[in-house]
């Protein structure tokens, strides 16, 4: 927002002046055409207009003093307030390139690994004349800088006319710095990110990775911060599973039976974590058997208990590991928080198999990928936004999101300034949700994409080719 007399509004660009609401007075057509020309999105020109035409305030207060035969020092506020409202004079409100809503969000990020910080200069130059060591050390020192502001994220726009912008903010530490302080730590950080959103103007704070990991998942933040919080978990279990059904429809190696669901074997690694639990909870219903591995006993089998409530006739098995019955799955959901510990053996998938990697670091390193040419690894959901995307790389295609920051886009776009998914129980109903707002506001299933970034036809007709060929000759 700008206050000012319109001469020295003369001083801002375009830039400036771009989406921002203006507070000035004595506006007229052609200061209108003025403010179009800078794509102003709103003045509000407090000045009163009597008979088509603007009154300076210092005339208006001689015509009061006229009309009720009093000198300015007899007059006092209720007088000013008695005529204003008699003669019905509002500020007029104006958009000059016609109404638009835009709604403002923020999203932390933080650096996935050591390598994500050598890409930024000047840490490229010191990682490349310094041992590792020292990287080490810089690494470390990373994660107790205050949070800035990596990027701005403009151009997203709903069919429906809505827009919103927003900011990329990052706190500094890795997932080894995360995990190897105390919840509080984290904390803090997150809270004065949250207070550097409110300040410029976001309405809606959204928690990346390792971020919405720490301690209770977002719950306590969303309590202390000053603006909603979401973790985005919802929409990531969404695009997981919206991936993994368009990838095994590709492959075509599984077919739907009578009952409507696929004809196969699910299973989900870290079934008893947030986004492992609603996916395991969602595949229930789409899939024939599902299997859920978990270290955590009780929580595997009351896990188990509640989706055979909600999903009557479901056929579900748990194990405390991969190795029992890896080999049989027709589909693999990864969702642990293992901080890029390997937690299944590539070699024992069959052929076809489609595995959706949600794990931020990624469950399943590029090398063991390179393995098995015979089976398509997705890197989970990612979503294409809806309009021309303008920010810094994340990683991804120009105008591809993560899930989780797509939640939190579309809980913008949707005027839903709310904590939407906080803690580690997620509700499906919820992903379900988030899922009809996404196509509400024009999101899309991004093109399919693996380690070595997106897949083609020719990649996938290589693993059909190879799939069958394996299977053939076992």
């Amino acid at each position: 927002m700008i206050v000012g007399a319109l001469g020295d509004l003369e001083a801002f660009s375009e830039k400036e002046l771009d989406g921002k609401t203006v507070i000035t007075s004595r506006v007229t057509e052609s200061a209108l055409d003025w403010f179009r020309s800078r794509k102003v999105a709103m003045v509000v020109d407090y000045s009163p207009w009597l008979e088509g035409r603007p009154v300076g305030a210092n005339v208006m207060e001689a015509m009061i003093s006229a009309a009720l035969s009093r000198t300015p020092e007899q007059l006092g506020a209720d007088d000013f307030l008695d005529v204003i409202e008699q003669l019905g004079v509002e500020p007029r409100i104006l958009y000059p390139n016609g109404y638009r809503r835009i709604n403002r969000f923020a999203f932390v990020i933080h650096p996935l690994s050591q390598q994500y910080l050598v890409k930024t200069p000047p840490l490229d130059w010191i990682a490349s004349v310094s041992p590792p060591v020292v990287m080490n050390l810089v690494e470390k020192a990373i994660a107790y800088t205050p949070p800035f502001v990596y990027s701005k994220v403009s151009g997203i726009k709903s069919p429906t006319g809505d827009e919103v912008e927003g900011w990329l903010i990052t706190v500094g530490g890795t997932p080894k710095e995360i995990m190897a302080h105390d919840p509080e730590f984290t904390y803090s950080r997150l809270l004065a990110a949250a207070k550097l959103a409110k300040k410029m103007g976001a309405q809606i704070m959204g928690l990346g990775a390792f971020t919405k990991v720490v301690g209770d998942a977002g719950i306590t933040v969303a309590k202390r911060a000053p603006l909603p919080i979401t973790t985005g978990n919802s929409y990531s279990a969404s695009g997981a599973l919206w991936a993994a059904h368009e990838a095994a429809k590709e492959i075509g190696r599984v077919s739907i039976g009578k009952s409507g669901k696929m004809a196969g074997k699910a299973m989900i690694v870290g079934a008893t974590g947030a986004i492992g639990s609603v996916c395991a909870r969602l595949l229930a219903k789409a899939v024939d058997e599902i299997y859920l591995v978990a270290p955590e006993a009780a929580k595997l089998l009351a896990l188990k208990e509640s989706i055979e409530l909600e999903s009557p006739g479901a056929m579900v098995h748990v194990a405390a590991t991969t190795t029992r019955d890896l080999p049989d799955m027709d589909m693999v959901v990864t969702a642990t928080s293992g901080a890029g510990k390997r937690i299944l053996d590539i070699m024992q998938v069959k052929p076809g198999c489609v595995i959706t990697d949600v794990a931020r670091p990624l469950d399943i390193p590029a090398e063991d990928v390179a393995k098995r040419p015979d089976v398509l690894v997705i890197e989970s959901g990612e979503i294409k936004l809806p309009g021309q995307v303008a920010m810094k790389d994340i990683g991804l295609p120009k105008g591809i999101a993560y899930a989780c920051l797509a939640e939190t886009i579309v809980l913008a776009l949707e005027a839903r300034f709310e904590n939407f998914t906080l803690g580690r129980n997620i509700e499906w109903e919820k992903v379900r949700e988030i899922y009809k707002l996404g196509l509400k506001h024009g999101m899309e299933l991004a093109a399919v994409s693996g380690v070595n970034g997106v897949f083609t036809e020719e990649d996938f007709e290589r693993v059909r080719v190879l799939a069958a060929g394996a299977t053939e000759s076992a």
